[in-house]
């Protein structure tokens, strides 16, 4: 069986990192993986899993994007693919376009995902053309109906996204040598409580509310670190993010890591790992990664991060934007000396995953 994934870029973000995942998967199966993309960081780690990559235009929404649909036809006619999965909104049109004008006796199998919760209008319903309609969490599939109550409910299937248990387990701790490296780079991490936000430097993902909490806390041993990097065309927040962080006192008392590729290693040696995204999630899994480590998270209770606390850590839910709970929480927490430890063993796994899309692809 040949796969084609098509999104738009190949840099950090969860739908990328599941794109390399399926890519791997299918290759150890036998079965031949081929990924459209503009390109990006990740490309190097996907061929060297055995998929190839075809650099296309794919990423920008702009009327000379329609250039490619020929494009894209006449690869899939050469390609003669058994599948087309489509991760994206602008690449799912693109290859749609150029899909439907196939002959459809011979035509590939075509495979969505809805990854997120796009704002509900046309443009965002070609998530939901696809013969299987892949939904990663339950919030996502009732999102789709409630939103597209003509989407046939038996084309809809649930695949949460999942990690690998024997890569992310309690027993888990990072080397001496990362441990001596991370150190020497970040001093002012030694001997703390570690409060860590993970996640690209979007204003999705709540850091305002993030830097309040530590601001309440800093003078008992916490130290924050903001783990993600800042795409250049979201320099802007992150100067914003960080004239906040001095105007609160903060200076001493956050460390911005951008891009790393080692964030399990840093949520590992964390006390507490957060999830406060401004709006809901599709999936939150860097909770489920921390909850794996046995690294406790306090997230707002909505989406797939909320789902994914109902059932490893309800003790973490708190209300959208409610940092005083928060800060109460936390400060329970250290009266005991011990926050909660997650040990329920995850349901979310990534071979579950990998299994139950392959059999979606049949």
């Amino acid at each position: 069986m040949k796969v084609i994934q098509i999104l738009p870029e190949l840099n950090a973000g969860g739908v990328e990192r599941g794109t390399l995942e399926v890519g791997k998967y299918l290759v150890d199966q036998g079965h031949e993986s081929l990924v459209i993309s503009y390109g990006g960081r990740l490309v190097i780690q996907l061929e060297s899993e055995g998929s190839r990559h075809i650099s296309l235009p794919v990423h920008k929404k702009r009327l000379s994007s329609l250039k490619q649909v020929k494009v894209l036809r006449r690869l899939f006619e050469e390609e003669r693919p058994d599948v087309i999965h489509l991760r994206s909104r602008l690449p799912a049109w693109l290859a749609w376009l150029a899909w439907r004008k196939m002959d459809p006796l011979t035509r590939p199998r075509l495979v969505t995902t809805v990854h997120g919760f796009n704002s509900v209008n046309r443009y965002s319903k070609i998530m939901t053309c696809g013969e299987r309609v892949i939904c990663v969490s339950n919030s996502v599939k009732a999102y789709i109906c409630d939103n597209y109550p003509d989407v046939p409910i038996e084309k809809i299937i649930l695949i949460h996204r999942g990690i690998d248990p024997c890569e992310y387990h309690p027993k888990f701790k990072p080397s001496s040598e990362w441990q001596g490296n991370w150190y020497a780079k970040h001093p002012e991490t030694k001997a703390k409580k570690l409060l860590t936000l993970p996640g690209r430097i979007t204003r999705l993902k709540g850091h305002t509310d993030f830097l309040q909490v530590v601001a309440a806390l800093k003078d008992h041993g916490v130290h924050g670190i903001i783990a993600g990097g800042a795409d250049p065309k979201k320099q802007d927040y992150l100067d914003e993010v960080k004239a906040k962080v001095t105007e609160l006192g903060l200076d001493a008392h956050i460390t911005f890591t951008g891009h790393r590729s080692d964030l399990k290693e840093i949520l590992s040696i964390s006390s507490i790992v957060f999830s406060l995204t401004q709006q809901p999630e599709s999936f939150g899994r860097t909770t489920l990664e921390a909850l794996s480590l046995s690294i406790p998270v306090i997230g707002y209770q909505h989406g797939g991060v909320g789902e994914i606390l109902n059932e490893l850590f309800p003790e973490g839910k708190v209300e959208m934007g409610d940092t005083k709970s928060i800060i109460r929480l936390i400060n329970q927490w250290a009266a005991s000396d011990l926050a909660p430890t997650p040990s329920k063993e995850t349901p979310f796994t990534l071979q579950s995953m990998l299994e139950s899309t392959l059999q979606a692809y049949m």
